[in-house]
């Protein structure tokens, strides 16, 4: 079969994923083997293909965020039958589904309600969980005493989903984050009460609005760079999440005011261990509730076609930093 890959790990201007043949996938017993129809495009990805290569002789196929069709099940994948429309996500250790087809363990993976389009259906899978995880750990609801939740980075593809998901499921003053006006519209739209500059002063912007603090804290890019701010804003025994974390990160700030502090990597359940089927729950919530009008798909630029000039325009816009909702790449009609 086709897939998207590349060998060495390499920056944008030397963009170096192609179009090339390789193995069909090699079904585990709890897998799917999806016929891709569409996939979502990452920032993480985008990170991926910059620092890491594939080992001597070997190859990197990205991408674990998709829709499509069941072709072929494992012995013990339940619940799906060949010809499902699902949407899901996979696990970081295997190949992506930037491919004609993918295996994926099944508990992961949700049925795709008939209404909703595959290219809608590829926009949601990372942006709810990471949210959801990032919010609500491994319940359903916020923390105890957690009321208003400030968004850092509120237009993009997680930022995005987190502000919907408190205003359907919760009753959370959202504040979100936004710098440009067509930001600024975007966070509106997704439900944000109030949306701040990230840019600017913070405290003193939600200082200006009547709010003296926040109780949780999400943030979803630039997190070190915000932190004194971040710290500002939260209350004693307040909560930072954050999906960022990685390098130097100084947490002594948060010791005066006994902050909490919460990581979230969306395939850590599936990898570290966990209750790995809750991932499933979530999508297929997240889809029935897209489907019946109390949250919407995200997608906002589509590009056709599984090829390496779509693939370097996806990646050229997500490196932007600019970007508004998500990207999703149509694979097939």
């Amino acid at each position: 079969m086709k897939a998207l890959a590349y060998e060495k790990a390499h920056a944008l201007d030397a963009f170096a994923i192609d179009l090339v043949e390789v193995d069909e996938p090699r079904l585990r017993d709890r897998d799917l083997l999806v016929e891709v129809h569409a996939i979502g495009i990452n920032p993480g990805e985008a990170a991926i293909r910059r620092t890491r290569g594939a080992e001597p002789g070997g190859r990197v196929v990205l991408g674990w965020e998709f829709a499509g069709v069941v072709v072929e099940a494992g012995s013990v994948a339940t619940g799906f039958a060949i010809g499902d429309r699902v949407l899901g996500t996979g696990d970081i250790t295997r190949d992506g589904s930037w491919a004609e087809r993918v295996a994926v363990d099944h508990r992961v993976v949700a049925k795709i309600p008939d209404r909703l389009a595959f290219t809608d259906a590829a926009s949601l899978p990372v942006g709810v969980l990471t949210a959801w995880e990032s919010l609500f750990r491994d319940e359903d609801t916020l923390l105890p005493g957690v009321g208003r939740v400030l968004v850092i980075g509120g237009a993009g593809g997680v930022g995005s989903m987190a502000t919907q998901l408190l205003k359907a499921t919760t009753p959370a003053f959202v504040i979100s984050t936004a710098s440009r006006p067509e930001s600024r519209k975007w966070a509106a739209e997704m439900g944000a009460d109030l949306v701040v500059d990230h840019r600017g002063d913070l405290a003193g912007q939600l200082r200006t609005a009547g709010i003296d603090h926040v109780d949780l804290v999400f943030s979803t890019a630039g997190t070190s760079g915000h932190l004194g701010a971040i710290v500002e804003v939260l209350r004693p025994f307040g909560h930072l999440a954050a999906v960022d974390l990685a390098g130097p990160f100084d947490t002594a700030a948060f010791t005066g005011k006994s902050l909490s502090l919460h990581s979230e990597m969306v395939f850590s359940k599936i990898v570290a261990g966990g209750d790995v089927a809750s991932q499933g729950r979530i999508l297929s919530r997240a889809a029935d509730d897209v489907a019946a009008g109390l949250l919407r798909p995200i997608v906002t630029t589509t590009l056709d076609g599984l090829t390496a000039e779509t693939m370097k325009t996806a990646h050229t816009l997500v490196e932007s930093g600019r970007t508004i909702g998500k990207t999703v790449v149509r694979v097939t009609a």
